[in-house]
């Protein structure tokens, strides 16, 4: 018998997109809908980073797990309640030496070019990250891998990494993706007044910049998460028209 994914978290039953009704379960079918809707907008052909380099990338950090080891993905964002892939298991976890903070700019999901989003990245600090980690069985890991690599890693503007975080059930090993200080969509943390400003009048393809910091903020409140920076920036936001 299957373990219940949901056994560590049950208040995440039905806060969870199944992946099956994931409109960001990245498969090739789906990237190809995305570059027919990027050419209709008016984008140029490389408007994302190719195939062969999102799957280079991808093995250059996957490629040496051993095929029989599950693959954990740590979850601190959109990923947190819309993952986009099967999972077998989920649990709360803690990556430490790391902070939540909107410094990464869009102008396709939840923005434009007239109003950049801005969404979540990880950057070095004190403390921890707390968010979750999903456990993929090893015999779909390749296939759900390259799922997530082509949703988080279209603009190669993550740093993404195998790092160890801590659960309740003990430690793992997952994949993490960190901010990349060196991509022109790197916008740093900035003052949260200038910050909560951008957020609040953002609106892209797939929602509002303001309705990504209230589900990040609610899910961290499902999950018992306090996070001040996360808090603090949904308050401010409210206040805006």
């Amino acid at each position: 018998m299957r373990q219940d994914a949901f056994t560590h978290l049950p208040q995440l039953r039905d806060r969870v997109t199944p992946a099956e009704k994931s409109a960001l379960r990245a498969t090739v079918e789906v990237l190809a809908a995305w570059d027919q809707r990027a050419r209709d907008a008016g984008f140029p052909v490389n408007w994302r980073v190719g195939d062969q380099q999102l799957d280079i990338s991808r093995q250059a950090v996957l490629g040496g797990l051993d095929p029989a080891e599950d693959l954990w993905v740590f979850a601190y964002g959109g990923l947190m309640w819309d993952p986009g892939i099967h999972f077998e298991e989920i649990r709360l976890a803690n990556l430490a030496g790391h902070v939540r903070r909107f410094s990464h700019k869009n102008t396709i999901g939840r923005g434009s070019p007239e109003h950049p989003a801005l969404m979540l990245s990880l950057e070095e600090g004190a403390g921890c990250c707390a968010g979750l980690a999903f456990r993929v069985e090893a015999s779909a890991a390749d296939f759900e891998a390259a799922i997530v690599w082509r949703r988080e890693m279209l603009w190669d503007d993550y740093r993404p990494q195998l790092m160890p975080v801590s659960t309740p059930q003990g430690e793992v090993k997952a994949l993490v993706f960190r901010a990349n200080k060196e991509h022109p969509n790197y916008f740093g943390e900035h003052p949260l007044d200038e910050t909560a400003a951008m957020i609040a009048v953002a609106q892209g393809e797939i929602g509002s910049n303001r309705d990504y910091l209230a589900q990040v903020a609610a899910q961290l409140g499902r999950l018992g998460i306090e996070d001040r920076y996360v808090q603090e920036l949904a308050a401010r936001v409210q206040l805006l028209a």
